[in-house]
């Protein structure tokens, strides 16, 4: 019989109990469980666990642990927490997640687009005003991140008549899409561009990759959607762009610190929407469905699936 397989997460994770019986539903020949329900012998024969923000020092009570699956796409924070165990970190890669990520930059994109900001700065005014019509095939859309996210945002956004554009570290082809790569093209797409949408993962070459001299490389009134990571964005240099009026307007799903603090400036900024990190809540359907497949291919081949790149980050 199989060791059981510990879901840890933070103590605060309110969302635990619901992914271990999704995990459970997707793999009823193991036992899922949480850490603290594990014996220290059953802790001992563990060496897979899944993990949603995990606690380090939780980890650690699993002394023969050799991989954790993440549920969620985004692994900067483990990295960082086990950079001293050598771990295979696996992420979650799930077409659902792109799914849902592609609506939410098509539906900010639009936001933006048609002008959604200033029409409720109007209402809160009691003002009655038409504003000008662009129509998509006038707007330029970039995409930083040509992966599978930006790819599934890059459709989207061509069915719905914008142009796009995209910037990956590596040379990408899409199809209709104008791909650049690397430090010195990212100007040059940035220098055409009507709204730029951040779907990137924090590295360290990505980690304020965004200060106000890169904002600046923007056309006047350009506007920003960040759905990466809140330390892409240099937060000093997004204030004062948009205190100058350079950028019309921010759309901020993550941050450095989240839940973001009631007194942080970008919730009274009047050029920023703020987001609850709302735009691609990972599905547990699906996502258990992914990891239940790894997990069985390991338990029957002794195989641990491939790992995030210590390198490059992702």
């Amino acid at each position: 019989m199989n060791p059981p397989i510990p879901f840890v997460c933070a103590a605060h994770y309110t969302s635990g109990p619901a992914w271990i019986a999704a995990l459970q539903r997707a793999m009823p020949d193991e036992r899922i469980v949480a850490l603290d329900a594990l014996s220290d012998a059953e802790k001992a024969d563990c060496t897979v666990a899944i993990v949603a923000n995990a606690d380090p020092a939780a980890l650690r009570q699993l002394p023969h642990l050799s991989w954790v699956h993440s549920v969620w796409a985004g692994v900067e924070r483990l990295m960082a927490d086990l950079r001293d165990r050598p771990l295979t970190i696996v992420r979650l890669v799930d077409p659902q997640l792109a799914d849902t990520m592609a609506e939410a930059v098509l539906a900010w994109t639009l936001y933006l687009h048609r002008d959604m900001p200033a029409y409720a700065a109007q209402q809160a005014r009691g003002e009655w005003m038409t504003r000008d019509y662009v129509g998509p095939g006038q707007r330029t859309v970039g995409l930083l991140g040509l992966g599978a996210l930006g790819a599934a945002a890059a459709r989207r956004l061509q069915d719905a008549q914008f142009n796009v554009c995209g910037w990956s570290r590596s040379r990408k082809t899409l199809p209709g899409v104008a791909c650049f790569a690397g430090e010195a093209e990212l100007d040059t797409m940035l220098s055409t561009v009507d709204i730029l949408v951040c779907l990137l993962p924090l590295t360290a070459q990505t980690t304020g990759l965004l200060d106000a001299n890169r904002l600046g490389r923007l056309p006047q009134h350009a506007q920003l959607i960040n759905f990466g990571r809140g330390p892409i964005v240099c937060d000093a240099g997004l204030r004062e762009v948009l205190d100058r009026g350079w950028l019309k307007h921010a759309v901020l799903d993550v941050f450095a610190v989240e839940p973001l603090p009631p007194q942080e400036w970008p919730w009274r900024h009047p050029r920023v929407t703020v987001l609850p990190h709302c735009s691609a809540p990972t599905n547990q359907t699906t996502a258990s469905a992914i990891v239940a497949g790894n997990i069985r291919t390991y338990r029957a081949t002794g195989v641990v699936p491939s790992g995030v790149d210590t390198v490059r980050g992702y």
